[in-house]
This record gives structure tokens, sequence and C-alpha cells, in this order.
């Protein structure tokens, strides 16, 4: 019986709070019932639909009391987004409860992501005494599986990958038990009545072994690819430290120069062969356990193809207890990639897992629980003193992201690379987890789970879908086809404004720098290189990279070389062919002509403003790279071998540049004159990005005194680096700007639903 209602100086008073946030499955209620007790209080607390319900019952002294702590002691992984109270009539409670979870036709409870494994669990887990020593499934309430394995809310057990496996007594025990820290943890288990592990040959036979996880270890020891469930999906793993076992999976999953993801035991193992500040230490250890990328010592003691001709590792720390089981067995470093057959998404299923990495994995470690929906390791960096996504998925989906206004619920279905979708509820964005490229039928119908699945947990009916402009995405397509809702097409560099503007709370016009590889203008050409002044409901286009013709369409961002002879033909004209340049000499002559007349007759070569495709062409005019295996990958080794130190950018031009565009003729002959004259190329290569930053930052300073716009934002995939971000933030800075960046979802193309999302809603509200 609670003392405080037999306080003689007080009446007992009664009040109710409602809660929404993050409050189920991560010990919000025990947390109540424990905090009630601690301050003398009656009454019950229970899920529901919306989120947590509570009704206290006591003196009006402790029930403020009880208030003030709520916020202040949460669990770890709880949040608190709205908190509704309400005066009561007393009901004569004499003790609290934890009440069953209410059923409710609507919903609006928020799940937790996945998270790692606590410190709690792995001190049991390693500790020969208790009974889940070496149980590679442990987890309580403040840790393990969440978002992958629910099907629906309330997060109960029936609703989740769990239904399948019964709680032994001693389990079933400490989910009841309020004062246990397993209370009402869903996947609570033991090695008595939980999942479990087995080990299986590329035949699928069985490999009988009473420790199959020691025996996976020795087969990584041995150069042995073993595909691994884990929490959102398989990974491949191999040993880090294994040349040939690195390239031998290189081969198999035809993966042939994108980076690879490695994992390490511990914060002293990474030390060994990447540098990390207490900054990236600390995302390495976050609850959240991202991939970080991180620079290389040099020399490099990893295995050389685990990240050719980049400067850093994708790194992360173990984050279920089958990791750090693993691990343990003397390793320093593993590669743990996603285990997907190309360009399709990451496998989470044994049958499918035989069928599709049979021909690239040795052996196969299982489990039986199942994964209800995939999600692949998010990846972060630090760049300006901030942390950048460069992948938002596991341990970050779905915490919504707060808008500054409430908005009409709108479905956004982001673009055809990295695609993710975003769902609104009032003030909030869901945005999913990396869903992928969507080029084939395996990713659009996970894109449409996704879709399908965070509707229904969300319970959220949208009024509207919005999609990008491009009508040959099949996101877009996907949405056009959707008759019962109005359709709202967002173009794309517009939606990459507006992501960042919303990260930030921004309304009114802004200055918007949208830089990336390809986006479809209203004009029907390739943008890629703009500068808009932006509002979320429109925009304007005000200055541009001068267009250049794409020979060959899709074909040039495959094989940079063309972009070199268009971005060259565009400098020099015909008299290209008279320029004394190792890339013209290595090309083969027929077909370098054949493109040129392509680019000068405008033959299948739409024009495009791409400051990324600017970045491809100078990547091979200075024979770093005629063809690319993966997006990006051209650009992305500019910026790796370009040097540390600036140099200055190019002189600008003596005539007087036009306000609307930036011409590359001029920045193209400056980088031929250095080659001629024998500069190497990574000091070239900083002078160019120098030059890039120099000539838009002019331009911006000329578009302020004609528009009054002081906000610069910056969003599109040339931010993912560093050189670019870091110096156009400072030199906007330096020019008197505020300055915006991505910090809460990608500036690449994972970040665009977000967009879409808020442009489709504030165009509605404007509607009505």
């Amino acid at each position: 019986m609670s003392p405080g209602l037999h306080d003689p100086d007080q009446l007992p008073i009664a009040k109710t709070a409602d809660i929404g946030g993050i409050v189920q499955g991560v010990g919000f209620r025990p947390y109540v019932h424990r905090l009630a007790h601690e301050h003398g209080l009656a009454g019950w607390v229970t899920n529901t639909a919306d989120g947590v319900s509570l009704w206290v019952e006591g003196p009006q002294d402790r029930i403020a009391a009880f208030f003030r702590d709520l916020p202040r002691r949460l669990p770890p992984l709880a949040h608190i987004g709205t908190l509704d109270l309400q005066e009561q009539p007393v009901a004569g409670h004499d003790e609290f409860t934890i009440r069953h979870s209410r059923a409710a036709r609507h919903r609006n409870a928020l799940i937790a992501p996945d998270v790692a494994v606590c410190d709690d669990c792995l001190r049991e887990m390693r500790d020969p005494r208790d009974r889940r020593y070496g149980y590679p499934f442990i987890n309580c309430t403040n840790c393990g599986p969440r978002y992958t394995i629910i099907e629906t809310v309330p997060y109960d057990r029936p609703n989740t990958a769990m239904r399948g496996f019964t709680m032994c007594a001693r389990c079933q025990a400490e989910y009841d038990d309020p004062a246990d820290r397993r209370f009402h943890a869903q996947p609570n288990a033991c090695a008595d009545c939980g999942p479990r592990m087995a080990l299986y040959d590329r035949q699928r036979n069985p490999v009988a072994d009473p420790d199959p996880i020691g025996r996976g270890a020795r087969l990584l020891h041995e150069g042995r690819i073993v595909a691994i469930k884990g929490l959102g999906g398989f990974h491949l793993a191999v040993d880090a430290f294994n040349d040939a076992a690195v390239e031998r999976l290189r081969r198999r999953k035809q993966r042939e120069e994108k980076p690879l993801a490695v994992m390490a035991p511990d914060l002293a193992a990474v030390a060994g062969f990447a540098r990390c500040d207490d900054a990236d230490a600390a995302l390495l250890t976050a609850p959240q356990r991202p991939i970080v990328l991180l620079p290389k010592r040099l020399p490099e003691r990893l295995a050389y193809a685990v990240a050719p001709r980049n400067l850093f590792y994708g790194v992360m720390l173990p984050y279920t207890p089958l990791h750090h089981l693993l691990l343990a067995h003397g390793f320093e470093a593993l590669v743990m990639t996603s285990a997907n057959r190309s360009e399709e998404p990451i496998v989470i299923d044994n049958e499918a897992a035989f069928d599709q990495l049979g021909a690239i994995a040795d052996h196969f470690l299982v489990h039986d629980r199942p994964i209800y929906l995939r999600s692949d390791d998010s990846i972060v960096q630090r760049v300006g003193g901030a942390t950048r996504f460069v992948r938002r998925s596991r341990g970050y989906v779905p915490v919504p992201i707060a808008l500054h206004d409430s908005q009409p619920s709108v479905l956004a279905c982001g673009a055809e690379l990295k695609n993710t979708i975003c769902l609104t509820k009032g003030r909030q964005a869901f945005v999913s987890q990396h869903i992928g490229d969507l080029e084939n039928l395996p990713a659009e119908q996970f894109f449409r789970l996704t879709i399908d699945h965070l509707q229904r947990i969300l319970d959220i009916s949208p009024a509207a879908l919005a999609c990008d402009l491009h009508p040959d995405y099949r996101s877009t397509q996907w949405a056009r086809g959707r008759t019962e809702r109005p359709v709202i097409a967002v173009q794309h560099h517009h939606a990459h404004i507006a992501a960042c503007m919303a990260e930030h709370g921004l309304t009114g016009r802004v200055l918007g720098l949208a830089f990336d590889g390809t986006g479809y203008g209203p004009d029907r050409t390739v943008w890629g290189g703009e500068i808009l002044a932006a509002g979320l409901t429109g925009f304007d286009r005000l200055a541009h990279l001068d267009p250049v013709p794409m020979p060959g369409a899709a074909a040039a961002i495959r094989q940079p070389w063309r972009m070199g002879l268009a971005y060259l033909h565009h400098a020099f004209g015909d008299d290209l062919w008279e320029l004394d340049l190792p890339f013209l000499r290595n090309l083969d002559q027929g077909k370098a002509h054949t493109v040129c007349q392509m680019a000068a007759r405008r033959i299948n070569a739409p024009p495009t403003s791409s400051l990324g495709r600017l970045f491809d062409g100078i990547a091979a005019i200075l024979g770093l790279r005629h063809t690319v295996s993966f997006e990006g990958q051209a650009a992305m080794e500019l910026e790796m071998i370009a040097d540390g130190a600036s140099h200055g950018p190019y002189p600008a031009n003596t005539n007087d540049d036009p306000i609307d565009r930036v011409d590359p003729a001029p920045i193209v002959a400056a980088v031929v004159a250095d080659i001629r004259a024998g500069l190497p190329a990574f000091v070239i290569a900083r002078k160019f990005q120098d030059t890039v930053i120099d000539r838009f930052i002019t331009v911006c300073r000329t578009l302020r005194d004609t528009t009054g716009l002081e906000r610069a934002v910056l969003s599109g995939g040339c931010f993912q680096n560093r050189l670019l971000l870091e110096g156009f933030t400072t030199g906007l800075q330096q020019a008197g700007f505020e300055v915006y960046s991505h910090e809460k979802v990608p500036t690449n193309d994972g970040g665009l639903s977000l967009g879409q999302a808020v442009v489709a809603g504030a165009r509605l509200q404007e509607a009505q």
C-alpha cells in the first residue's frame, strides 16, 4: 500500500498522463512503476496504441515530484515526445500496477530502433556462472532488436518475430517481474527456450558441432567466406588481414573496388589500423553502432583490397552478442559487408541466403529467429565538427525528425538511387531505413514492403503522395500508379534543399546550393550544379554550371572518359586533338572521335549541368579513372588524391562572368595547362576543387546583392566530399552567410524523401 495515501497533512489527488514518443519496448513501464513506488503513489501504467497512459494518486507534492523526475531519469532508449496531463477524481487505488496493453483502432506509438547489446548483458554472457553464458541472443529492455522484428503495435511479443518462441519458466518469471531488467523485454529468451545458431556448408548440409560459432571462427581463420545472419540481415565475413580471402570475396561478389566495411572487437584494435579521435570513438561505441569512416593508418595493415585507392576505412564495433562471441576468437578485424547479390537488397531469410549467396559463401552461420524487416548498417563520418550520415538505417530508424510546423500526412517515395521513403504525421517525419537502388524487382519489392510496414506500424494514411519529377524512376511510376490520392511531383534539387531546410526548421526562402550527379530538371535536361532561391513551396533557378553534352547518356556515368572528352571539346572545340595529353593518347581513337561527334551534334548526348559529371571528367583527364564500378567512384578518387595543403584556386576569368552560370571551360583549360606543365595530379586535383568552391561562392555573393538572401543551404551528393563541404562552409561563412548542411539525414539521395515530403505538405497547406 502506498504510504502517501495516508499522509495526514494532505488529501490525495489523481492525475492521468498520456505520453507519446519512444516509450514501448524500452523499459518505460517498469521505470514508471519503480518511480511511482519511490514517490509513494498508487495507480497504474499501460501501453496503448498512442504510447503509454498512466494514472497516479497520492499527495499533491509527491505527484508534482513524480512528474518532475519522470523525464529526468529515463531508461537509455526512451524518449518522451508528448505528455498530456489531466486532473482526475480519486479512484481509491491502493497500489501501483502495470496493466496489460490496450488495443485501439488507431496507432501513434513510436517504435525504438535496433540497438547494440548493453554492458549488463555482455557481463552476463561472459560470466561462466550465469545461465546465459555464451548465449548469442541475450538482451534486455535496454538493448537488442526492435524495429527489425516488429510486425505491428503495441510492441508486445505476439506482434514480433519472437511469437514462435515460448519462454521457459525462468525467462517468464523475469518477464513478469517489474523489478527485473527483463520485465516485458519482448525478445527475452535463453538457450533453453530461445533462438539457436547452426552452421551449414554451401550445399546446405548441417555441420555438426556443439559450438557452431567457434567452428565458424576457425573457418574464418582458415580464409573461408562465411555468411552470417545478424540483426537486420546477413553479412559476408572474411578475415580482414587475409589478402587472398578478401580478394576471393570481391571476385565472387563481383564487387570490384567499392570499399568493404570491417568490424573490430574494440577501440584498441581499431587504433591498430585506423586513426580515431574522441568524437569518432563516441560514435563507434554509441548504442546505434554505425559504420564510421576513419582515416587509415599508414602503412596499411589490413588487406589492400578492403578499401583500395581510398584514404578511409569503414569501421564498426560489434553490436550483437553473436558478433562479440565471434570476434573473441582472436580476430583484430573481420570484413563484414552486406550480403547481397550485385545491386539487390541485403538477404534476411535463411533459404534466400542459400539460394542467393551459395556461389559466394563457403559456409553459413545462421539462426532461427526471423528478421521481419531488413536494415543495413548505418554509415557516418565526422566532417566540419559534426556527424554526417552517408547512410541512415540500423540504429537510427524509425526515430522521427521533428518538423518546424504540423503538416498534412504525406508519403514521399524518394529517388531511384539510395532510395528511402518518408511518412509525415503532424510535426514528425519518419524517414525509412536505406532501401537502395531501385534497379531491379527485388529492390522494388523491398520498397513496397517498407511502405506497407511503416504505414501499418505508424498508422498513417497519407493525404497525398510525393515523388521525383523524373518520369522513368520506379518510385515515380509507383506513385503515379496510385490513383486514390493526389500525387505531387517535386523537382530533385528542390527536394535536396527542402530536406536540409526541414532538418534545421528553416522557413522562408534560402540560397540553395544543390550539387550532385543527376537530377531531372523542369526543362527536361540533367541538372546537378544548381543555385536555387528556394522555399518549401517552390524555387527559382538563379544560377548553374554551364551545360555540356553527356555523350552516350547513361553510358557517360559508367565511363567517365566520355565526360572527359565532352569537357575538352567544350573548352577547346576540335582543337582538343592537338593537345598533348596522356588521357587522349590512351583512348581508342576511333571510339574517341565518335564520342566527340556525338557531343558536337548532340546525338544521344543530353545536356547536363551536373557538378558530379564535371568531377568525373576531370578525374578522367587526369588519368585517374576511365570507367567506374560503382556510383561516384571517379569523383571519390579525385577527392582522395587531392593535396592536403591548398594551392589556391585557378585565376578568375578576365572577362565579366555572367551572373547566372559558371562556365567550366576556363577551369578545364587551366587543368590541361597544369598537366602539360608537369604538375603532380594531387596538386591539380586540389586546385580544381578549390576553384569550384571559389567560383560558386563568387556567384553567391553577387546573388545575395540581387536577392537579399543571406542563408545558404548545402545539399546533394557532392557534399559527401569533405573538401567541398568544409571549403564551401568556411568560404560562405567568411563571406557573411549563415550556412546550413545536413546532420540528420544523408546529403545524398538518401535524404531526398524528407525534402519531397515537406514540399508536398507545404503545397497542400498552401492550397487549403
